[in-house]
């Protein structure tokens, strides 16, 4: 952390915003463990509703999961084998048995479409829900210009619903393994004050390794360079700073924070909005890191979700909606994991598909043991699906794989009144467009709004207060009972 000092000689510390936003996990305001422990309370005897978005980053195959083509020929269809769901009729991989075994809790649009085959504009267009790309849009970086992401809207929309923030953002954010932040998850034209909360509990998860979050498809043998667990914020005082300093410090922010409130009714825009408050108070509250800590779940639970990055994942986006957090995206990879141009079906087999169907089929399981499926929509997508045909880049990989395919991609829904065992739409022979009742990307998050109970009239407001309104369309038809 950086400081200043000032003619005294006290240290000031300075966050950056990026620390702002992940420090300590911000998002639990430092609140102590009994005002967590009553909101999650408060919340099962009157659930709110809530969405966990399971962003899929690098392009789930349709062909090789929820839209199969058996009878399509061998370099459409693949390696993989359809197996029959607990649904009459439906068929999905082999590879996903868990899912499989529940498909009477949700359903899948097998005919979500956009116009790009780019991973940074695919990024931006299904974590904005918008399908153009905005002025001065760059795939190397975030900009001012860009959309809104989903979980901003949503944090702007539900930000007074309860003491916890209205969206957040876990494990990690979305960072590409050269090092650039890909676009489309921060608040963009809304502001940085609006930027998601991120929870970062995978600090020492890197890029090219053997865990699922950061696996990559390229790189022989599979090694991981940091830890495989699950680490929630680090909480804990840094060394050498007293409780007496903290509280120093804290007394300093105070005055801060008296100022910003002041400058509150002066101006209509602010670097920092009144939700986000120090990152230094949550140190003085041990109560928060408990709330993080998942080894206070039993162990059934654990193993029910994975004991992988996956499944903890889940298990805490599970936990935030217990104690009223409207939208919990989960990065389920940081680094276009699911990418599979080669090597695509051993890939898919043994270290991308057994994870997500454990961790989303147990997130489904334990929502609805707790009676919080009702009020809690699970949404699968990435930000493409990939190419009917099955081809070869041997200059790059040993065995064959997909390529990006902005046209058609399925995507998984369930809990939040969904009908389960439901198909809307359709993907023509071969997989490669849609034939029946195509969605965009604007129908996805009016689905996701829609599920929150935000009305069809919302909107944020700008600097100017000119509104924006949320929806671009209407929620997908025919998904919900």
């Amino acid at each position: 952390m950086n400081s200043t000092s000032n003619q005294h000689g006290m240290s000031h510390p300075r966050l950056s915003r990026r620390q702002w936003l992940q420090a300590g996990s911000i998002g639990l305001m430092g609140l102590s463990l009994a005002d967590v422990e009553a909101a999650r309370v408060a919340n099962q005897q009157a659930p709110l509703k809530s969405v966990i978005y399971l962003f899929l980053s690098g392009g789930l195959g349709q062909h090789d999961s929820f839209d199969m083509k058996p009878e399509a020929p061998d370099n459409i269809r693949g390696e993989f084998e359809p197996v029959s769901t607990r649904t009459p009729g439906l068929q999905i991989c082999e590879h996903l048995p868990r899912l499989a075994a529940c498909s009477d809790k949700w359903a899948v649009v097998r005919s979500l479409s956009h116009s790009t085959n780019d991973h940074s504009l695919g990024h931006h267009i299904m974590l904005t829900g918008r399908s153009d790309s905005p002025r001065g849009f760059s795939g190397s970086k975030p900009q001012a210009s860009d959309h809104p992401a989903i979980v901003s809207q949503v944090g702007y929309l539900l930000r007074d619903r309860s003491r916890l923030p209205g969206s957040a953002v876990i494990p990690d954010m979305l960072t590409h393994h050269s090092g650039r932040v890909i676009p489309g998850q921060f608040g963009g034209v809304m502001g940085e004050r609006h930027d998601p909360w991120i929870i970062n509990a995978a600090p020492q998860c890197r890029m090219y390794g053997a865990c699922p979050n950061c696996f990559d498809h390229q790189r022989r043998p599979a090694q991981h360079v940091g830890s495989t667990e699950f680490q929630p914020p680090n909480l804990a005082l840094a060394e050498g700073v007293t409780q007496r300093r903290l509280d120093d410090r804290t007394r300093l922010l105070g005055v801060v924070e008296q100022q910003q409130k002041h400058l509150d009714r002066l101006a209509s825009v602010n670097d920092l909005d009144r939700y986000r408050e120090s990152a230094i108070s949550l140190l003085s509250s041990s109560g928060v890191r408990k709330a993080f800590d998942l080894s206070t779940e039993a162990e059934p639970v654990r193993n029910l979700y994975g004991r992988n990055l996956y499944g903890s994942s889940c298990l805490l986006a599970r936990r935030l909606v217990e104690c009223g957090v409207g939208l919990v995206q989960v990065n389920m990879g940081r680094n276009e994991t699911w990418d599979t141009h080669g090597n695509a079906f051993p890939s898919l087999k043994n270290s991308l598909l057994p994870p997500m169907d454990q961790a989303v089929a147990g997130l489904i399981s334990d929502l609805d043991d707790r009676g919080l499926l009702d009020s809690t929509m699970i949404v699968v997508a990435g930000e493409f699906g990939r190419t009917p045909k099955v081809f070869g880049l041997p200059q790059f990989y040993e065995l064959p794989g997909r390529d990006h395919w902005g046209a058609v991609q399925s995507v998984l829904f369930a809990g939040g009144g969904v009908r389960g065992g439901t198909v809307i739409g359709a993907s023509d022979k071969i997989g490669g467009f849609p034939k029946e009742a195509k969605q965009t990307p604007e129908t996805f998050a009016a689905t996701i709004y829609d599920a929150l109970g935000i009305p069809h009239t919302a909107a944020w407001h700008d600097s100017q207060d000119r509104p924006h309104h949320i929806y671009q369309a209407e929620p997908i038809s025919g998904l919900l009972a």
